[in-house]
C-alpha cells in the first residue's frame, strides 16, 4: 500500500469532520444566544443585540455569496473554455489580465463605482462579488484545461471524437478538481468581502460589524466577524466534500 493510499481514509475523516462541525457551530451560534453571551465581556456587559435576527442576516449573507457564485461560473466556465482552445494565447492572456484586475482594486472602491449606476443595496453588492470572485475561478479553469494531458487529447481525437466530445469527456472531468478548488477560493473570499456592502445597504452579516464600528461596540463587531468566519469554514469544508482529489 502506498503512503497516498494509506493516508488518504485520515483525509476523507478529516474532511467529513469538518462539513460537520463547522456548520454545526455556525447553527449553534445563531439559533442560540450562545455567542452574544460570550461576547458580553466586549460589549460593556450586556449581550450585543441586531435588529434583524441573525438567522436571517445569516441566510441574506449567505443569498448574496451564492448568487454571485452561480453568476461567476456562467461567465468564468465559459470563458475559460473558449481562450483556452487552440491558436487563442493572445486571448487567454488578455482575459487572465482583467479578470486579474478584480483584486488589484480594492473592494470598497469597485463598490463605490458601481453605485452611481446601481444606486444603494444588493446590486453594487453583488457587481464587487462577481468581480472579486471571478480571479480565482477563470485563473483555475484556465490552469485546469491547459494541464491535460496533450496525449490523452490526442488519444481522444484518435478515438474520433468531436471537439465537443473531447471538451466534455475528457477535458473538463480531467480539470474538474482544479476548477472546483477555484470555485472553493472563490466562494471563501467573498464570505468576507460581502461584509462590505452593508455599508451600501445590502443586508447580511456585514450589519453588526458596520453597526458595531458607528457605536463603538467591539461586541457587536465580534458577533458579524464571527459569524462571517464560521459561515466561510462552513462553506469551505462543504465545498470540500464535493471536490474530487487527484
Amino acid at each position: 500500500m502506498t503512503a497516498a493510499a494509506a493516508t488518504a481514509p485520515a483525509r476523507r475523516a478529516s474532511r467529513a469532520w469538518g462539513a460537520l462541525v463547522w456548520p454545526a457551530a455556525l447553527l449553534l451560534c445563531v439559533f442560540t444566544p450562545l455567542l452574544p453571551r460570550l461576547l458580553a465581556g466586549l460589549s460593556a456587559g450586556t449581550p450585543p443585540t441586531t435588529d434583524t435576527p441573525l438567522w436571517r442576516l445569516t441566510l441574506s449573507h449567505l443569498g448574496l455569496v451564492l448568487g454571485a457564485e452561480v453568476v461567476v461560473l456562467l461567465i468564468g466556465v465559459p470563458l475559460a473554455v473558449y481562450v483556452t482552445r487552440p491558436g487563442r494565447d493572445a486571448l487567454r492572456q488578455l482575459a487572465e489580465a482583467l479578470t486579474g484586475l478584480g483584486q488589484t482594486v480594492p473592494t470598497i472602491a469597485v463598490l463605490a463605482l458601481a453605485v452611481p449606476a446601481l444606486g444603494f443595496g444588493t446590486a453594487p453588492t453583488l457587481v464587487g462579488l462577481i468581480v472579486y470572485g471571478l480571479v480565482p475561478v477563470v485563473s483555475n479553469a484556465v490552469a485546469g484545461l491547459m494541464g491535460v494531458d496533450r496525449a490523452v487529447q490526442d488519444a481522444a481525437r484518435g478515438m474520433g471524437m468531436s471537439a465537443w466530445q473531447r471538451l466534455t469527456r475528457v477535458e473538463l472531468p480531467l480539470s474538474l478538481p482544479v476548477l472546483l478548488a477555484g470555485v472553493r477560493t472563490s466562494t471563501v473570499y467573498n464570505v468576507g468581502t460581502a461584509t462590505i456592502g452593508a455599508a451600501l445597504g445590502a443586508s447580511g452579516l456585514g450589519e453588526p460589524i458596520i453597526n458595531g464600528l458607528s457605536q463603538q461596540n467591539t461586541g457587536l463587531v465580534m458577533l458579524g466577524a464571527v459569524l462571517s468566519g464560521l459561515l466561510a469554514l462552513s462553506l469551505d469544508a462543504l465545498l470540500g466534500l464535493v471536490t474530487p482529489r487527484d
